[in-house]
């Protein structure tokens, strides 16, 4: 096991333009709920999981050319308006699922569906926007303070939004009433935004004695585990678990959310481990943290019942979460701020290609199996473990 020892640190530590960052990923954590709410909404109304992939799979395409550019655009646009663009798409695409009803429903999902793979293309600005906010020499520290709070608020409200819609709100209609009030709340984080967080223009990514960016040999091995990563995760991905627990065990989005609490606990659970190992066993930590995850698919590939699923889940995200501060930490030394924006969206675009076609392969291996996907990402994570624990023993 890694190494362990106190590094934690402390909230009034961090700077106060990163804690403001973090604060606003705490507010909007819970909107998020409208990623499930919308292919449940899809299957409410006649589509089957292996039609929700297939719409997935189209808006991908259309979306994967534009992610570098906009990288590029923002080297000199203040990150802080790309920021503030995401929100916006994000309200506008809820906008489109209120208005998705009667003949032109597949219209108004597909468009917005597309609005949001559009504001898709700017998340790689977050990359870029705790690149230069985040203090790079406690970085570790920063991230489990950047997972933990969130992870608080999303865990809140998913289960009281999961039993509202899960329980009370349960038709179509009130889904609808649902994604016009998640677009209205976008007035507010844009409000939020504009005025708390710094503009990040090209001055403030100044950083002196900055190395040069460059491919070399252990960026080669990022962009491997980049690969693997995105093809593990986008071939098990959330409407795999949703399809699993609502259509397979015949539970609602409720249930689903008490996976989902699952998941939050283990994040937070794993924020108060990761802070107190050293960074000299950062690859280790990184190599059990994915040994966990693909502990999570050897479970669910065995078809288990939803007790099960919500400890699998749990497991899973305390996996993921032990290994993030250390591997976003390591591409972070790799990148200089003034790269930011550019290399996070070549990044993401290569994370596109990649994951173009991985929501129809989950859909068509989930309507041969619900747990299908699964076994796929157990080969893949399994690797990717395997991987990092060679490069810990090689930098030793």
């Amino acid at each position: 096991m890694p190494r362990v020892v106190w590094v934690g640190m402390r909230w009034s530590e961090i700077p106060v333009g990163a804690r403001r960052y973090i604060l606003y990923h705490t507010i909007i954590s819970p909107l998020l709920i409208t990623w499930y709410m919308l292919p449940l909404y899809m299957f409410m109304t006649g589509y089957d999981v292996l039609e929700v992939g297939a719409f997935f799979t189209v808006v991908n395409l259309v979306s994967i050319p534009t992610t570098y550019l906009v990288g590029r655009a923002f080297k000199r646009i203040p990150v802080r308006h790309g920021l503030v663009l995401i929100d916006a798409l994000d309200g506008v695409s809820c906008a489109f699922y209120a208005l998705a009803y009667g003949a032109l429903a597949p219209v108004m999902l597909f468009v917005g569906m597309l609005i949001e793979k559009l504001s898709g293309m700017f998340y790689s600005l977050y990359q870029a926007a705790e690149r230069i906010l985040y203090p790079k020499e406690r970085l570790e520290e920063v991230f489990a303070w950047h997972m933990r709070l969130p992870e608080v608020s999303q865990l809140i409200g998913f289960l009281a939004l999961g039993y509202l819609f899960g329980h009370v709100l349960t038709t179509p209609d009130w889904y609808r009433v649902g994604f016009a009030a998640f677009s209205a709340s976008s007035l507010a984080t844009i409000a939020y935004l504009l005025k708390a967080l710094p503009r990040m223009d090209v001055e403030e990514r100044v950083e002196s004695g900055a190395p040069k960016f460059r491919v070399d040999a252990e960026f080669r091995v990022i962009l491997l585990i980049e690969a693997l990563l995105t093809l593990a995760w986008g071939l098990a991905p959330d409407i795999v678990m949703l399809n699993y627990v609502v259509n397979v065990l015949g539970f609602t989005l409720f249930e689903a959310m008490l996976v989902e609490a699952s998941i939050s606990l283990g994040a937070i659970t794993a924020t108060y481990v990761s802070e107190r190992i050293g960074k000299e066993s950062a690859f280790k930590a990184m190599s059990v943290g994915y040994a966990l995850v693909a502990a999570w698919a050897a479970i669910m590939l065995a078809s288990p019942p939803l007790l099960i699923v919500i400890a699998a889940y749990f497991i899973c995200r305390f996996g993921e979460t032990l290994a993030f501060p250390f591997y976003r930490a390591w591409i972070f030394r790799k990148v200089p701020k003034a790269k930011a924006t550019e290399v996070f969206a070549a990044l993401s675009s290569y994370r596109r290609v990649i994951n173009v076609v991985t929501p129809v392969i989950a859909g068509a291996l989930a309507t041969i199996s619900a747990t299908l996907p699964y076994l796929a990402s157990l080969t893949l994570f399994t690797a990717l473990g395997v991987i990092l624990l060679t490069m810990h023993y090689r930098l030793r």
